[in-house]
């Protein structure tokens, strides 16, 4: 397998030396290909989701495949004026030249997907690399393999493996990856596999983008609309069972707020999933029994005021409303990647701003409550993205970045951001010859002048 990797990513090597994945017309052509390819492979990219998550259509169509058209489209639109070269002002001291920007493909890329959005996940980030003129070897999660499997034929029907390629495995595979020498890793995962990317990275210098995850706070304040949060959240937590990067990870809620939320959020999951949870198709299950050993032992970590029946057969767990909740306990020390959502009370802001910079800088921000009051905790505090009176749909705005910061990643991405995520700025420099000053020349004639007037 190691060496079919290492003649396959010289393949692409050798194709991207060819200029041809440069060329705007065949980037745009590219890009159309995979929108095509989408759209015909969408009924079964949705029965393979339902297969391995029980995710249904709906879901798959709003929160992966539509979410990739929608990346597609901004890029056919805007492409052309991303690649335009673009000038820049030019100090007066270097007159009579000129000064630009060029944008260029870094090379070849390796794109590593997770399981929990494997379409979004992976192809996402295959627009910016198509966009920005790259060739890509694409590694979907082995924890979803009927989703991976039909990614392998699209992929495979649609391009040419010396442009796109795509590769099947675990995590030896990854590590036989990690080993070639790519122009940019694009990874998303946990934090702990980040750190191992950024470790392989480094032995080539090779630029990283790390789409990581932690926990996200989701702050409700005493002045917030307690019907309103609880329904936002509730949606935002249980959407694909709560194994979402940006989902709201625990709760910090006002002391005055506590009971009110907790009716509220219950009445909340009835709405949505109706009163028996575990017959809506619309709640996914535990992507494996490892994975859901893990998350119903946290449980155990306080008194559930919500929800809390499990079905390991299934991997079904209900979501969960936890209360009495040690910050020491094991809930609140990893990511929880599940529908369990364990809430502490607070009394003022300064304790929530506290709680927050403790712990490692999120990859989202959750506040419920008065706006002014929220723009001032967000100035105290860090995270990848924020909403304010909402969860999760900042990622769905392809016009602004989505990416971590600190523990929760590094780089960012979406519309243009993904075009400059796999591209380089190239400064330049152009210097007419119909005149040559003397003064930047041994032996510095004028240096008196020069320096009074431009230095």
């Amino acid at each position: 397998m190691e060496q079919k990797i290492a003649a396959l990513v010289a393949t692409q090597q050798d194709f991207f030396a060819t200029g041809e994945t440069r060329n705007y017309r065949f980037r745009i052509q590219q890009l159309k290909k995979l929108q095509a390819a989408l759209n015909s492979y969408e009924q079964p990219l949705c029965e393979a989701l339902w297969k391995d998550l029980h995710k249904s259509q709906e879901e798959a169509i709003m929160t992966e495949l539509s979410i990739v058209g929608g990346e597609i489209r901004n890029h056919l639109s805007h492409l052309k004026s991303w690649m335009k070269r673009k000038r820049y002002a030019t100090p007066l001291k270097m007159f009579p030249s000129s000064s630009y920007i060029v944008t260029e493909p870094l090379g070849n890329a390796l794109i590593v997907a997770p399981w929990n959005y494997p379409v979004q996940l992976l192809l996402n980030p295959l627009v910016g690399a198509i966009s920005a003129g790259c060739t890509a070897i694409l590694k979907p999660s082995p924890y979803v393999p009927n989703v991976s499997a039909v990614l392998a034929e699209m992929i495979e029907k649609t391009f040419d493996e010396k442009y796109i390629a795509i590769l099947q495995g675990n995590r030896d595979v990854n590590a036989m990856l990690f080993n070639q020498r790519f122009d940019i890793i694009f990874f998303t995962g946990s934090p702990a596999l980040g750190k191992t990317v950024m470790q392989a990275a480094a032995k080539h210098l090779t630029p990283v983008v790390l789409e990581l995850g932690g926990k996200s706070p989701c702050i409700v304040d005493k002045e917030a609309d307690i019907a309103m949060a609880a329904r936002r959240i509730a949606w935002g937590k249980t959407l694909n069972a709560g194994q979402t990067c940006i989902a709201p990870d625990y709760l910090l809620i006002h002391q005055s707020q506590k009971e009110k939320f907790v009716e509220a959020f219950k009445k909340a999951l009835t709405q949505l999933h109706g009163n028996d949870i575990k017959q809506s198709q619309h709640f996914v299950r535990l992507v494996s029994k490892r994975a859901f050993e893990r998350v119903a032992a946290y449980l155990n970590d306080g008194k559930i005021v919500a929800g809390g029946q499990t079905d390991a057969d299934e991997l079904y767990i209900e979501p969960t409303l936890l209360d009495e909740v040690s910050a020491e306990s094991p809930v609140m020390q990893e990511e929880i990647f599940g529908p369990v959502l364990p809430m502490i009370t607070f009394e003022n802001d300064d304790e929530v701003i506290r709680f927050v910079t403790e712990r490692e800088k999120p990859l989202a921000f959750y506040y419920f409550g008065n706006k002014k009051k929220a723009l001032r905790i967000l100035n105290r505090t860090s995270s990848g993205g924020a909403c304010i009176n909402d969860t999760i749909m900042h990622i769905a705005n392809e016009n602004i970045p989505f990416g971590g910061v600190g523990n929760s990643g590094m780089g960012n991405y979406h519309g243009k951001n993904s075009f400059k995520a796999f591209s380089h700025e190239r400064s330049l420099v152009v210097t007419p010859t119909w005149i040559d000053l003397s003064f930047r020349y041994m032996p510095y004639k004028m240096f008196g002048f020069v320096k009074k007037f431009f230095l």
